[in-house]
């Protein structure tokens, strides 16, 4: 049960996935998360070097998709800035939002990876579409109630995929 949850990987910043690094992973595309992954909960846009990162990666072939269980209307500020295509009310944990994702970036599982900041939403929901999982931490403590409630389980999984042998 605990390998629906785990991450194939887990970075601090999505700036750590460089052009070379998802490369080297032979990964074609991202869909990613919003919220507290690409952007500050409470913020409207992104900061100026995730902004650099998104054109970096889009001008040399990888192709990326928003997905977001947000409303289309919240996403509609990120995504006319950075010129990408979304998919709202992608209903994470269930893979349906990663197969669409899949669908308009034309791509396959096997070389697409979900990146986002939470284990119960974004990497089930990529583990359950067969994608390839990366981990984030969040880019802000500041977060939604039904985020926030989370959080604790998700610390306690963490602390046993990290750490095997240790009783926790």
């Amino acid at each position: 049960m605990i390998s629906l949850v785990t991450p194939d990987l887990q970075i601090d910043n999505v700036l750590e996935l460089t052009v070379d690094r998802l490369r080297s992973l032979q990964l074609d595309g991202l869909l990613l998360d919003m919220d507290c992954t690409l952007k500050d909960y409470h913020h409207r846009h992104c900061k100026d070097d995730v902004i650099q990162w998104i054109r970096t990666l889009s001008g040399s072939g990888i192709q990326l998709c928003i997905l977001s269980n947000a409303k289309p209307e919240r996403l509609l500020p990120l995504v006319e800035t950075i010129g990408i295509p979304f998919v709202a009310k992608a209903f994470k944990p269930l893979p349906f939002g990663c197969r669409t994702g899949l669908q308009k970036l034309q791509l396959s599982a096997g070389r697409t990876a979900m990146v986002g900041d939470q284990l119960f939403s974004d990497i089930l929901a990529g583990r359950l579409a067969g994608l390839f999982t990366i981990l984030v931490r969040p880019t802000s403590a500041e977060e939604p109630w039904f985020t926030r409630i989370k959080r604790p389980m998700e610390r306690r999984v963490l602390r046993r995929i990290n750490h095997p042998h240790q009783s926790i």
